[in-house]
């Protein structure tokens, strides 16, 4: 039986079991969702064992559970670990989903829902796949699956979990499926992933709230301080101005800048996809560098005082922010949060407390693009969509890749098969029928090739 024969015979099948777990509210941000944490977890055992998995259990961690999964056909044979999360983000803001973000609906070619493409929908292609495979004996590998629950926040105990289980985990390559590529019939496989660094500011004045036309004039007002900090942290050419913050950032050929000038990129699309008048950032740099190879540092939310209906003439006591920088190779995401909040603390007024507090990070990351590995994933998608993927660095980042290459000692492949309009992290997430059957088709390439 040929993949498209069994995409065809058993696609309803295959929906309505990716549906089954897209109907659980899986999000790891919220502590009252661990009942359904852990039903996914569940599920997904369940689904391992139906698809041919010799062994699937639900394991603990530090954290939310990690399922793992594997078939072993000959311990001599290469082995593929298979990367994937369960967790997905909040839903909110509720009211702006065309349909609710848990009961997937199809409509115009494509799944809504929230985990569609950001992971469960590209996860469970990795699992269809091997279905296949097992099903008419032409898998030809080992195959290990490991899916997490923490991913949207941060993948913080998975380090120890891979470290823990570091001989259970072995493996000649790790597939993930979790990025995207540059359009529906412009395949890519990323091949670089920005670190990150995230803290929260809280900024103090008085005490307690204050009324604003007793006290103002007279107290510090923490939201105006805090927004005077904050703007002093880039400059008008969209450089950040903090020092030491570019010393190690990698300096691009300018070789590789001619290589990425030449990916199709309309700017005028990409203004008229997001509704913007004008791009902008980091002066020098093209869009595709700016969110590739350059750094950046980024406001990700600001309150303070009071916001509900009507007035409320208050002064408020604190103000708080979150920032997030996106890092490049050579940047060590530790050393950049303590170089921004040191820096951050040298601002305050001295008759202001600031409360600078590290959140989570991840280090960059840059795949070879010669290895057994990624060759066989270049002829797996050229075989599907007739086209030679583009090889590509995005400005993401998963925080688990370079955790692998770290702990496992293996690169990572990222075999992506997401598009920037599957709206992943917003309200009506979405991801194409065709795009999700395509990559099934190029998992189980991916195999032919790679064996």
């Amino acid at each position: 039986m040929s993949i498209d024969d069994f995409i065809s015979k058993e696609r309803n099948r295959i929906l309505e079991e990716l549906f089954s777990l897209i109907r659980i509210p899986s999000v790891s941000a919220h502590q009252h969702r661990q009942p359904e944490i852990a039903q996914c977890a569940l599920r997904w055992k369940e689904l391992l064992l139906e698809a041919g998995a010799d062994v699937a259990e639900v394991m603990s961690s530090n954290g939310n559970p990690v399922v793992y999964g594997e078939k072993i056909i000959d311990p001599h044979k290469p082995t593929v670990l298979v990367y994937g999360h369960y967790d997905v983000m909040p839903a909110e803001p509720l009211e702006l989903w065309v349909s609710p973000p848990f009961e997937p609906e199809i409509r115009d070619g494509k799944i809504f829902a929230r985990g569609a493409d950001d992971d469960k929908g590209q996860s469970f292609m990795h699992l269809k796949a091997f279905e296949y495979l097992v099903s008419t004996n032409q898998l030809n590998c080992n195959v290990k699956f490991l899916i997490e629950g923490e991913e949207e926040i941060g993948s913080v105990n998975l380090e120890a979990f891979c470290s823990e289980h570091k001989a259970l985990l072995a493996c000649d390559t790790v597939l993930v499926s979790d990025t995207s590529m540059l359009g529906l019939d412009t395949p890519s496989i990323t091949t670089g992933l920005r670190g990150l660094a995230y803290w929260q500011l809280e900024l103090t004045s008085a005490n307690r709230d204050l009324h604003s036309g007793i006290f103002g004039g007279a107290v510090a007002n923490p939201i105006n301080e805090l927004t005077k900090i904050l703007a002093q942290l880039t400059d008008s050419d969209g450089r950040i101005t903090i020092p030491g913050f570019y010393d190690k950032v990698e300096e691009v050929s300018d070789k590789e800048r001619e290589l990425i000038a030449q990916i199709p990129f309309s700017e005028a699309s990409y203004k008229q996809n997001l509704g913007i008048r004008e791009v902008y950032g980091e002066k020098g740099y093209s869009t595709l560098e700016r969110t590739g190879i350059r750094p950046t540092l980024d406001l990700c939310g600001i309150w303070g005082g009071y916001t509900g209906e009507g007035a409320k003439t208050v002064l408020p006591s604190k103000a708080f922010a979150k920032l997030s920088a996106r890092l490049v190779p050579n940047q060590q995401h530790e050393e950049i949060m303590e170089l921004v909040s040191n820096y951050i603390l040298t601002l305050v007024p001295s008759y202001l407390d600031l409360r600078v507090t590290p959140l989570h990070g991840a280090e960059s990351y840059v795949c070879p693009i010669d290895s057994p590995a990624y060759l066989a994933t270049e002829k797996a998608y050229h075989e599907v969509f007739g086209v030679r993927p583009l090889p590509v660095r995005r400005g993401g980042s998963i925080g688990v890749v370079p955790v692998f290459e770290r702990v496992l000692g293996v690169k990572p492949i990222l075999m992506g098969f997401g598009l920037e309009s599957d709206a992943i992290h917003s309200p009506n997430e979405n991801y194409p029928l065709d795009l999700f059957f395509k990559g099934i088709q190029t998992i189980s390439s991916f195999y032919k090739h790679f064996s």
